[in-house]
């Protein structure tokens, strides 16, 4: 193994920055949302130019360009904006709706709540995005609480923990994508890790939900229309990326195809249709411009020596390629805990946990999930985090009674750190 350079700790700055004001600015204004991430991102590129004084400004822009304008972040930053495109079109072609309604009108009467968590395991997988699983879902979850008596934080919990589920494995979710592209691997061959390491997870949560409500069955009211024809573009999306089709050809067609029902079903015309498009394009400006400006500053950090710092410092803990793959969940787990933002998380900490799985051979697949593992588990457990904070405010309460009942992050996070003990999955190369 190579000697690693120590590096230069003051060059971390700029992080740690990032990290007090968002951490600071919620806890004065109690609220957590209230510093845009946009702008801590900002305020850290400024402080990382004015650092560094013997090296010219004129370098120091054409580091940060060459950093953002990589081709792999243009690459991430393309997918982000088709990806909010589908999930746009799809939504309102009625896609979303439909596939709520037919996983309610077969709900066994005696496993609602394990139902709605398969429920919320699917169309966050299909959407990409917890909180527009969170969304849809919680005001079905506070109707069967209040239908069946059962515990409203243990209904609301179940739809975060279904909607992280998708989160960690959705090949449109912005954290796959971040995490893919970060570490250099195919979509598809993450998807197959990762899976295999949270299914346990997944049908023990599953498991728990059916004995804590059973005898609590309630008859739906209301009537649940449907369309089989608009899940399609959800299925034909999954599988398509599944089978190793290129997720730029995947996100196109998905648009397409939901278009195309859209003009069928008369939820389109050709004008309202481009301002789906639009819109979805939008919804996802924030996170390519964060994404463009991370990737700059992570490029200033580094030249100035504070990957290296980060690398030597984990290094001299890590003995063997179980102690990097720890060392990259601690890492991306601390960011996350941190940022209470996954996709943000897997961004600021990819480059360094790259470094590490190819200096201690970790397959890069394997780091992949590790990073949208452990981003996502604390994302769907810390009370602060914005999938907890808009499912406690649709029913009503708190995000702490919630957490008792975070059973599948969780266990995702039992079942991520047990693959690393035991080695799990066995990769070939």
């Amino acid at each position: 193994m190579e000697k690693i350079e120590k590096g230069n700790k003051w060059a971390l700055l700029p992080f740690v920055v990032f990290v007090l004001l968002f951490i600071g600015t919620g806890i004065l204004a109690n609220d957590f949302t209230a510093m845009p991430l946009n702008v801590a991102v900002g305020v850290s590129c400024i402080l990382a130019f004015l650092m560094n004084r013997q090296e010219k400004m004129t370098k120091k822009i054409e580091i940060f360009t060459k950093g953002a304008g990589d081709a792999n972040v243009m690459l991430m930053v393309v997918i982000f904006v088709l990806a909010g495109a589908f999930s746009n079109v799809a939504k309102e072609m009625g896609a979303v709706e439909s596939t709520v309604n037919l996983g309610l009108t077969y709900l066994p009467q005696n496993f609602l709540l394990v139902g709605l968590f398969i429920i919320g395991c699917f169309i966050s997988l299909s959407m990409g995005t917890s909180m527009g699983t969170v969304v849809a879902l919680a005001p079905i979850g506070v109707g069967i609480a209040d239908a069946t008596g059962i515990s409203m934080a243990l209904a609301m919990a179940t739809i975060v923990g279904g909607a992280m589920f998708g989160d960690n494995l959705s090949v449109i979710s912005d954290t796959t994508i971040a995490a893919v592209r970060t570490q250099g691997t195919d979509m598809k061959d993450k998807f197959r890790v990762n899976f295999r390491i949270v299914l346990p997870a997944a049908i023990v949560t599953a498991i728990i939900l059916g004995f804590m409500t059973i005898g609590k069955g309630h008859a739906l009211k209301g009537n649940y229309d449907y369309s089989i024809v608009s899940v399609i573009p959800y299925v034909l999306v999954l599988i398509a990326a599944l089978i190793g089709i290129d997720v730029l050809k995947v996100l196109i067609g998905g648009i397409l195809v939901s278009g195309l029902i859209g003009f069928i079903n008369g939820k389109f015309t050709f004008i309202s249709f481009i301002k789906a498009v639009s819109e979805g394009m939008m919804g996802m400006e924030d996170i390519a411009i964060i994404a463009i400006l991370i990737s700059g500053l992570v490029a200033l950090i580094q030249h100035n020596g504070g990957i290296q710092y980060l690398l030597y410092s984990i290094s001299k803990r890590i003995r063997s390629k179980k102690g990097a793959e720890f060392g990259i969940a601690s890492l991306v787990s601390v960011t996350d805990i941190s940022t209470a933002n996954n996709t943000i998380a897997i961004l600021m900490t990819g480059p360094l946990a790259k470094k590490i799985a190819d200096e201690y051979e970790v397959d890069h697949r394997k780091s992949a999930s590790l990073l949208d593992i452990f981003a996502s588990v604390w994302q769907g457990f810390v009370p602060y985090s914005p999938q907890l904070l808009a499912a406690a405010s649709v029913a009503g309460i708190s995000t702490i009674e919630m957490m008792q009942y975070s059973y599948y992050p969780i266990l995702m996070g039992i079942c991520a750190t047990v693959s690393i003990i035991i080695g799990y999955p066995k990769l070939k190369k």
